[in-house]
């Protein structure tokens, strides 16, 4: 009998995870345990990803608001310091902020519109549609984007983020100013010291300032890329992938992530025999249908994953080669010849056309972790590991 169940994604509950806790230990015992009480086998080439936050909680990778503060010091002795493109976030960017503002005395914050670059909206497209204003040049103050447009709450959240924005900055002790415009170079009317706070379109931001001028240019990415008092940090993203950790602290993105999954991999291996693979994930990269969202306010999908999840898939569109290929075929006979054309294959069919037309053309590791973001969720299940059985598999498997 040939199989009847493709992937499986299981959400594995796991202890509650501590500082200086052995995770990748914490990690084989519950993927071993889950297997055993609900009755199912450990393959090679199943897939356990982990939560990026489970493994940052483990390192202790956390920082005081006052070690940012500090280290915006070390780089800058400007005292009006400007902030361009954040993102609307209570939870990535709040803490930021405040941050930033106990360094200096003022503080000139330039936002994106009609949304930030990941989608949270000040305002809808039809609005911007509706009024007259030019997002292409127009730079407007604050009085001037509220004359255009009286509600700036936000869809989901109901917070109205350029009221929340001036009074975190006020209540860290500086002055704020907020803009609002869509060329980066439009805050170096206001200022010679930038903090760049896009996430993935940082070094474009970069590019630009340094071109029309700009005096001292820090990204989020170098904040916090070394220890601070023995702070936590991140060499690589610094506060990128940062979020609230408690009122004046942040969880940042975890350290040593490729070392840590080939550690979990080694050690699954010697338990179990079987090559699993490992992947650490943060956000998905999907995008809310309704409220525009994209989820991605990661630097990146995956910090860390061993080398059997490089790479984009090797897939056909089924349907297409159905009907292109073998439309002339039914029933057993049409899936004996799919299952070997699936087999053997090449790229291109005789017509000359892309059999993997249709295919989702992402990365291995974007994939698994949207599919991981989306079984974990970010509230109350407690599953901050996911594991996954049958993701490579084709239909030709009979095994």
């Amino acid at each position: 009998m040939s199989r009847a169940v493709g992937t499986v994604v299981r959400g594995l509950r796991a202890p509650i995870i501590k500082e200086n806790d052995d995770l990748a230990g914490i990690v084989v015992d519950t993927v071993i345990n889950a297997s055993e009480s609900e009755g199912y086998e450990l393959r090679d080439h199943d897939i356990v990803t982990i939560t990026e936050s489970i493994l940052a909680r483990a390192q202790g990778n956390f920082a005081q608001l006052e070690a940012v503060a500090k280290d915006i010091r070390s780089k800058t002795d400007a005292e009006t310091i400007g902030i361009v493109n954040p993102i609307l976030s209570r939870n990535r960017f709040y803490a930021i902020l405040k941050g930033i503002a106990m360094s200096a005395k003022k503080v000139v914050i330039q936002l994106s519109y009609p949304s930030d670059e990941v989608g949270n909206r000040l305002i809808s497209r039809d609005e911007l549609e509706a009024s007259d204003i030019n997002p292409y040049t127009d730079v407007l103050s604050e009085a001037e984007f509220r004359s255009h447009f009286s509600d700036l709450s936000h869809e989901f959240t109901g917070e109205d983020y350029v009221a929340l924005y001036n009074k975190c900055v006020e209540e860290a002790g500086a002055e704020c100013e907020i803009i609002f415009a869509n060329h980066p170079q439009a805050i170096l009317d206001y200022v010679d010291t930038v903090i760049i706070a896009d996430i993935h379109d940082r070094k474009y931001t970069r590019r630009t300032l340094e071109k029309h001028g700009a005096k001292e240019i820090i990204g989020l990415d170098e904040i916090l890329n070394q220890p601070v008092d023995g702070s936590g940090y991140n060499e690589s993203y610094g506060l990128l992938g940062a979020n609230l950790s408690g009122n004046d602290s942040l969880k940042l993105f975890p350290r040593d992530c490729q070392t840590f999954v080939e550690d979990v991999q080694k050690r699954l291996l010697d338990k179990t025999g079987k090559v699993i693979e490992v992947m650490i994930y943060g956000d998905g990269a999907f995008q809310d249908p309704v409220g525009h969202i994209w989820e991605l306010a990661d630097p990146v999908v995956s910090p860390g994953f061993t080398k059997g999840l490089s790479g984009t898939p090797d897939e056909i569109k089924i349907k297409y080669v159905a009907d292109n290929q073998f439309g002339d075929l039914s029933g057993e006979e049409l899936a004996e010849a799919m299952r070997a054309y699936i087999k053997d294959h090449d790229k291109v069919d005789e017509a000359g056309h892309n059999t993997s037309l249709g295919t989702t053309p992402r990365n291995i590791t974007d994939l698994v972790g949207s599919l991981s973001d989306l079984t974990s969720g970010s509230g109350d299940k407690g599953t901050p590991f996911i594991y996954i059985q049958g993701y490579f598999d084709k239909y030709s498997d009979e095994d």
